[in-house]
């Protein structure tokens, strides 16, 4: 039988306080900054004066754009990271088994899907992990 959860009483409040007093300041920050009208840019496409800079034709571009290239090509950079950690996380072994990051230490734990070499303890028959023949 499982039972209620209970509100904890015996907790230190202080870091829930500091929490909402930032929230306050931010908060208050935010409302009472005066902010100008938005400006935008002038005439012509940031998109291609960022493709101008980034092949150092500069002289085209409607827009100087070269501060925009670094934090382009950091976006970039954490982008192409991220793809290759997907990719790494989600290949095969050699032998068709999954590569999981929720190992332990890379070693084979038994009762496990796709651990094809488990046998029966008291009969040594070799276990199936779908169910069917061979």
């Amino acid at each position: 039988m499982t039972s209620r959860p209970r509100l904890a009483t015996d907790v230190n409040y202080v870091n829930g306080l500091a929490a909402l007093a930032l929230f306050a300041v931010m908060a208050y920050v935010f409302f009472t900054a005066e902010l100008g009208q938005p400006t935008g840019f002038a005439d012509g496409s940031i998109v291609a004066s960022i493709g101008y800079a980034m092949f150092n034709m500069v002289d085209q571009a409607a827009i100087p754009a070269e501060s925009f290239l670094v934090a382009f090509i950091i976006i970039a950079l954490v982008l192409d990271a991220a793809l290759d950690g997907a990719v790494m996380l989600a290949r095969r072994e050699d032998d068709e088994s999954v590569v999981t990051a929720l190992t332990d230490g890379g070693r084979r734990i038994p009762g496990r899907t796709g651990d094809d070499d488990r046998t029966d303890e008291a009969t040594g028959d070799r276990a199936t992990t779908d169910g069917g023949d061979d």
